[in-house]
């Protein structure tokens, strides 16, 4: 790693240190802030995190088990990539699991709700004026997490958390590339119009096209890059 981009973690009385070593790396990688291929060294990471080299063992031998990291003999510990499989299979179950929270959330949303809804879109244009993709980042998953909060499904939030992670750092590749983040703001202010008019069908139908709208960002970013590198 060219430069540091972990800074030196704070203790937590109720957690082991190798459970905030973990937590900490796994956040670097859902953020992009260590990237796909990129190789984890032990000694520079204890160094950054202001830990000895043990933590960062256990905490790169956990991320190896949830598929974060892959070992490759003789070379050492890198961070994993993300396939085209992984990212087509991510956003079909997206697509639906959002259509239905919309759908559900025009049904069964509280006032207080849709007004928490419209709140996040003003934090949401707030950062992308600012340019700050950590602040988009973030905005965004606040919304969809109130999205599907106001769907009052706890078995689909459940569902949504087991795939929070991939999603996460999906969710960071594609608001990335340019443009995104205003054409997000705006089909999410169409969904919460949809939501606040209980317009269940068009809810759906919104949030679905919202998703494969950065699904093919995403892709078309991909093979851009891939371009450049043949």
């Amino acid at each position: 790693m060219a430069e540091s981009r972990l800074v030196p973690i704070k203790l937590d009385a109720y957690k082991p240190l190798r459970e905030i070593v973990f937590e900490t790396l796994r956040e670097a990688i859902i953020n992009g802030k260590l990237e796909p291929g990129e190789r984890l060294m032990e000694i520079q990471l204890a160094e950054e995190m202001g830990v000895s080299r043990t933590p960062v063992r256990e905490a790169i031998r956990k991320l190896e088990l949830e598929g974060f990291v892959v070992m490759i003999p003789r070379k050492g510990a890198y961070v994993a990539g993300i396939s085209l499989k992984d990212i087509t299979d991510v956003f079909e179950v997206r697509a639906s699991l959002e259509a239905l929270a919309a759908g559900l959330a025009a049904e069964r949303s509280t006032s207080e709700e849709i007004e928490n809804l419209e709140r996040s879109l003003v934090a949401y244009s707030e950062q992308t004026n600012q340019q700050n993709i950590d602040g988009i980042v973030e905005t965004d998953t606040d919304f969809h997490d109130l999205l599907y909060k106001a769907s009052r499904n706890e078995r689909l939030l459940t569902i949504i958390t087991h795939l929070r992670e991939i999603i996460q750092r999906v969710r960071t590749v594609s608001l990335s590339q340019p443009g995104r983040s205003k054409d997000a703001i705006e089909e999410h202010r169409q969904i919460v119009d949809a939501i606040a008019e209980r317009n269940v069908e068009l809810a759906q139908t919104l949030a679905r096209e919202h998703i494969y709208n950065a699904e093919n960002i995403m892709l078309n970013s991909l093979k851009g890059e891939k371009k450049e590198h043949d």
